[in-house]
């Protein structure tokens, strides 16, 4: 059986740093890890060829070397993966979907022509499309309403990647995430009670990857790695020591809950493994927005310290910030500015609040008839909120443009990044001394010709640059990477504004919708009629 193995394009996001990687000549920030881990539970007799249609699209012989065609996909990669769908029909190709996106509305791929629906968690559902397979059966949906227990989970086939096109690895060590936030898919898709690998799988992940030759940046991509702290303490301790004896061939970055400030053990040990960056989901510094999506772990204490504790610890913070919750005041836009400012935050990903299918907030807003139609939802920054908030649109969205813009100022960037960095901790370990490769030379070079000597930034540029040469040394290789990432915001900061007006103008045109009133505020304006 010959698989072919297909993950299609993401547009620009947050996320995609194109700018940036362009500076070291790689296609794509990370691989998809959910298709090279679906290759290592399928049969190993079986044949398989990975094409990820960031770096190039399949070609012809791909195609007619494939018995069935997989592809997984996120809803932001909704458009291209309904395209391949159908340029594999037309090949006459079976065609088999799952991943986040297709689990949440399977009959959007259906309807395009996608053959087998594998859906949920693959550990289970795989095993049922290979029994399908092999009864000769040429359609069918599988699904699962237990959650599989990862320690069966095998090594990922990292082989199957074109190693040199990505500038990160991905592993995951658990599924989950014990808290309740009302717009999160996480919970809905992988449960509130955390799984997690053993340590001894984890590591074997990164001993293949050693293998393989990887020397750079490991994402651990867990939803919130810290969602089982006795596990991740027992793996950090074991990585500690695998670090060291490996010389720290990786620096990871992950994602994890503001609860993570409260930990100071958590923090040393991730620390000591080399963890270099944490994502963080803050949402709004307004609490009475986080009591209403029962975001309650961010309310317990100060959300500037904590982000602030993170910080001396020795990891850079990136913020999920979002506009849009019910009850909202106007000005929250300028609210999360001051709040990034204030904390210290380099970057931050921003976007109007989305109401996923089959999230807690999808089903009531649904409930409440303001899901607005032909309309998904995709947490992309450039996309309009698909459904109707408690404030005017035209002013959300207003609001949002130019907090964006103002977030990403080039020179208020580099503010925040300098003193974001002149506060950061150092780890007490070193890795070894190593000439730099020529790629991140001259990529630096770039940086220093553009921020230093042609933009406005050029003074604050050199400024910084010898401040943090002096009073904080250490961080120096980190700041300058971190004040690469400005090239990949300047020019999509741009392209934020030209999205959102432009979808504001189609929805001005359509005929302006009111603000939905919350059940409360109508009671009360029943309440003064009443009395009037």
């Amino acid at each position: 059986m010959r698989i072919l193995l297909m993950y299609p394009i993401f547009p620009k996001t947050f996320w995609s740093y194109e700018k940036i990687l362009e500076l070291v000549d790689r296609k794509v920030l990370l691989p998809p890890l959910g298709l090279v881990t679906v290759a290592a539970i399928l049969p190993q007799e079986w044949e398989f060829k990975l094409v990820d249609r960031n770096i190039r699209p399949a070609t012809e012989e791909e195609w007619a070397w494939a018995d069935v065609v997989i592809l997984s996909a996120m809803i932001v990669q909704k458009q291209d993966l309904l395209d391949q769908i159908q340029e594999a029909k037309k090949r006459g190709k079976l065609v088999a979907v799952g991943g986040p996106y297709p689990t949440s509305v399977p009959h959007e791929v259906e309807n395009v022509g996608a053959d087998f629906l594998i859906l949920d968690e693959g550990e289970i559902t795989l095993p049922m499309f290979i029994e399908a397979i092999k009864r000769g059966d040429t359609s069918g949906t599988f699904r699962a309403t237990e959650k599989p227990d990862v320690t069966n989970t095998p090594i990922p086939r990292f082989d199957l990647l074109e190693l040199d096109a990505y500038d990160m690895m991905s592993v995951q060590f658990s599924r989950g995430c014990p808290f309740q936030c009302e717009f999160c898919d996480i919970i809905v898709l992988y449960g509130r009670k955390p799984r997690t690998k053993t340590p001894a799988q984890l590591l074997a992940e990164l001993d293949y990857l050693y293998e393989l030759g990887w020397r750079r940046g490991v994402f651990m991509v867990d939803d919130n790695f810290i969602g089982n702290k006795r596990n991740v303490k027992l793996l950090l301790k074991e990585l500690k020591v695998w670090m060291a004896e490996h010389k720290y061939p990786f620096k990871f970055d992950t994602e994890a809950s503001i609860d993570l400030a409260q930990d100071s053990e958590m923090l040393e040990l991730m620390v000591e493994c080399g963890f270099a960056a944490v994502f963080l989901g803050i949402e709004t510094p307004d609490e009475d927005s986080l009591q209403m999506t029962k975001k309650f772990q961010n309310t317990r204490s100060s959300l500037t310290e904590a982000v602030q504790t993170i910080i001396k610890a020795g990891l850079r913070p990136m913020a999920g910030f979002i506009i849009g919750f019910d009850g909202e005041k106007a000005g929250a836009g300028d609210r999360i500015v001051r709040f990034a400012e204030q904390a210290a935050i380099p970057s931050t990903t921003f976007a109007m609040l989305q109401a996923l299918p089959n999230t807690a907030l999808w089903h009531r807003l649904k409930k409440e008839g303001r899901l607005r139609e032909n309309q998904d939802g995709n947490i992309n920054q450039t996309t309009l909120m698909n459904f109707l908030p408690t404030r005017p649109l035209e002013e959300l969205a207003r609001e949002y443009i130019e907090a964006f813009c103002t977030l990403y100022d080039p020179v208020q960037y580099l503010d925040r990044t300098y003193r974001c960095f002149l506060m950061m901790g150092l780890p007490s370990w070193k890795a070894p001394a190593k000439m730099p490769e020529w790629i991140v030379v001259k990529a630096l070079l770039i940086v220093i010709w553009r921020q230093g000597i042609k933009r406005e930034t050029r003074w604050k540029f050199w400024h910084h640059l010898f401040s943090i040469l002096k009073r904080n040394p250490g961080v120096f290789e980190h700041y300058l990477a971190a004040c690469a990432h400005n090239e990949h915001f300047l020019e999509y900061r741009q392209i934020v504004r030209d999205e959102i007006e432009s979808q504001l103008a189609e929805y001005l045109a359509q005929g302006v919708e009111k603000p939905y009133v919350l059940v409360n505020e109508k009671a009360e304006e029943k309440a003064e009629a009443a009395v009037s």
